[in-house]
C-alpha cells in the first residue's frame, strides 16, 4: 500500500493527559512547537474535536437536503507543500474561505456526507475526500493522500479518538511524545491513546531516541 509515512506527535503531561488547555500551560510548551518543525511533517491531520475547538468557524452546517454523496471520491482545490487534513465524517463543521492559504484545509468525510456539504466545500476552495461507507476508511484516506495530494509524511496532531483510530488501523509509523514538566491528575481527562476494546492487546515499540530541553520537557520517539 501507497501511504506516507505517518508519525503521531503529541506533548503531554507526566501522567499523560493531553487536554489542550492544561497542556499551554506546561513547562516545554514552545518545545512542542520545535519538535513539531523537527520531524518534518508539512501535513497534519485532526480529529474532528480538535478542529472544532482551535480551526473551525462557530455552528454546524445543516444541509437543506440530506441526500448522500454515496461514492469514493476526492476535490483537489489547490496544490500545496502541506495540508491541514481535518477527519469530519459526516460533514458537519464551518469554515473559512480557504482560497491562497499557505497551508489549505483538506476535509476527509465519509461516503454519507452530503453532496450539499461537499458543494459547500467547494464553495470555500477546501480540498476533500469522501472514502469509507459508514466511517471514514482512514487506509484508503492516506492512500488517496499520497496518490492525488503528493503527501509523503504526515503528523497526527491529535486528539485522542482520531490517533487511536490510526493506531487501531495500524498506520502509524512512529510515535513522537514531548512529556511536559508538570502533572494534570485531574480525573476523566484525555489521554495520547483511549478507547481501544479491553481485549486489545499491548502495542509493543522500539526506541529510536530521547531528548531533554532546558524547559526540563522530554520528547521520546519510537518506532511502531
Amino acid at each position: 500500500m501507497k501511504k506516507p509515512y505517518i508519525i503521531c506527535h503529541m506533548m503531554i503531561s507526566l501522567d499523560g493527559r493531553i487536554d489542550c488547555a492544561m497542556t499551554s500551560r506546561l513547562c516545554g510548551v514552545d518545545d512542542y512547537y520545535t519538535t513539531l518543525e523537527e520531524i518534518d511533517v508539512p501535513t497534519t491531520v485532526s480529529g474532528r474535536v480538535t478542529a472544532e475547538l482551535e480551526m473551525a468557524e462557530p455552528g454546524e452546517f445543516v444541509p437543506e437536503h440530506a441526500e448522500s454523496y454515496g461514492q469514493e471520491g476526492c476535490s483537489k482545490q489547490a496544490d500545496a507543500a502541506g495540508y491541514e487534513v481535518v477527519i469530519d465524517t459526516k460533514g458537519k463543521l464551518l469554515w473559512p474561505d480557504a482560497a491562497g492559504m499557505e497551508k489549505p484545509y483538506l476535509i476527509i468525510t465519509s461516503e454519507q456526507v452530503t453532496k450539499e456539504y461537499l458543494a459547500y466545500l467547494d464553495s470555500r476552495h477546501i480540498s476533500w475526500i469522501a472514502c469509507g461507507k459508514e466511517q471514514v476508511d482512514l487506509q484508503r484516506a492516506v492512500e488517496i493522500l499520497a496518490d492525488k495530494f503528493g503527501v509523503t509524511r504526515l503528523g497526527v496532531v491529535g486528539g485522542s479518538k482520531i490517533n487511536t483510530a490510526f493506531l487501531e488501523a495500524g498506520l502509524l509509523d512512529e510515535i513522537s511524545i514531548l512529556i511536559g514538566a508538570g502533572i494534570d491528575g485531574r480525573g476523566g481527562m484525555p489521554a495520547v491513546f483511549d478507547g481501544l476494546d479491553m481485549s486489545h492487546d499491548v502495542t509493543g515499540l522500539k526506541l529510536l531516541d530521547v531528548q531533554k530541553f532546558d524547559s526540563d520537557a522530554v520528547w521520546i520517539r519510537y518506532r511502531c
